[in-house]
């Protein structure tokens, strides 16, 4: 049987370990209660730190989806509205027009009148046609200008037209959704759209002629048409969003609850381990005290 011969020196190096272990143990706790989190450097769970951070990442990328889709459904109720009152301003246009059909009993001031009416409601529609949200217009392509009609009607910015991406908005991984409506497809194409409708049922209006306003009446109505399907697109985009809007936000809630699970401390446990590990170091330093009490002078005795 091998015996190990244990000296003074060796039993106070021993105490002193032991000691310095339970205030370390303390001190930890201690930081821990006091941050309120698990891990406050790497070197206190390495594992724990590595899913932190690919929880952090993940949970970045799922607030910047929310974010994109609110700025999103903001454009896409803009246009939303915009389109509602572009479809009430042509419905009137057309009623404009089916009253003015009736020519015969009309006479000319009456026609006059309607057609001053009609010229109100274009230049209405075109200042429609520029609505604009933070200050970009939503019927304007990618136009970095501030209108998407000229007030004669034309397009400001033809070259901001026709890209095949348009405006987008990135509300899930891999998810891209157009928000924005080009103005041709709304309003109608250049030289056949519904500013060009409304100008020649002002001048018939004006001149009186009958075959003209019912020609209006027809392409009119194919402009309502037009409008109502620009809106339910709008409509139909929107819904999308929302929905991927509804599941970051459920994503979001998700990580940060696993974030909290492996980052952030029970408070109840942290205050329960901290007295524990308070106890243990005080029977650390009453058994070093024992230890380092002996004198030559107690061997002597």
């Amino acid at each position: 049987m091998t015996l190990v011969r244990m000296t003074q020196n060796m039993l106070s190096r021993q105490s002193f370990t032991g000691m310095q272990t339970a205030m370390a143990r303390v001190a930890k706790a201690q930081e821990q209660l006091t941050t309120g989190r698990l891990i406050n450097r790497p070197s206190d769970d390495p594992t724990g730190a590595t899913s932190a951070m690919r929880i952090r990442s993940s949970l970045a990328a799922q607030t910047q989806y929310v974010r994109n889709a609110d700025d999103a459904v903001g454009w896409l109720d803009q246009s939303d509205s915009a389109l509602q009152e572009a479809t009430t301003q042509v419905s009137r246009a057309r009623d404009i027009a089916l009253q003015g059909a009736n020519g015969g009993a009309l006479g000319p001031k009456a026609l006059e009148a309607l057609a001053t009416e009609v010229d109100q409601i274009r230049e209405g529609l075109i200042t429609t046609a520029n609505t604009k949200y933070l200050d970009r217009p939503i019927f304007g392509g990618i136009t970095a200008g501030g209108a998407a009609y000229k007030a004669d009607g034309t397009l400001a910015d033809p070259d901001a037209l026709g890209t095949p991406s348009g405006v987008v908005r990135t509300v899930a991984d891999g998810a891209r959704i157009r928000i924005d409506l080009e103005g041709p497809a709304v309003f109608g194409p250049e030289g056949d759209s519904v500013f060009t409708h409304l100008t020649d049922l002002s001048d018939a209006l004006r001149t009186g002629d009958s075959a003209a306003i019912q020609t209006a009446i027809s392409t009119l109505k194919a402009d309502s048409d037009r409008v109502s399907n620009a809106q339910a697109d709008i409509g139909a985009r929107t819904v999308r969003v929302e929905t991927a809007r509804s599941v970051a936000n459920d994503a979001t809630l998700t990580l940060s609850n696993a974030l909290s699970s492996v980052e952030n401390v029970d408070l109840a446990k942290a205050t329960v381990d901290l007295g524990l590990r308070e106890v243990a170091y005080q029977a650390a330093l009453g058994a070093t005290a024992r230890v380092l009490q002996p004198s030559l002078l107690d061997f002597l005795r």
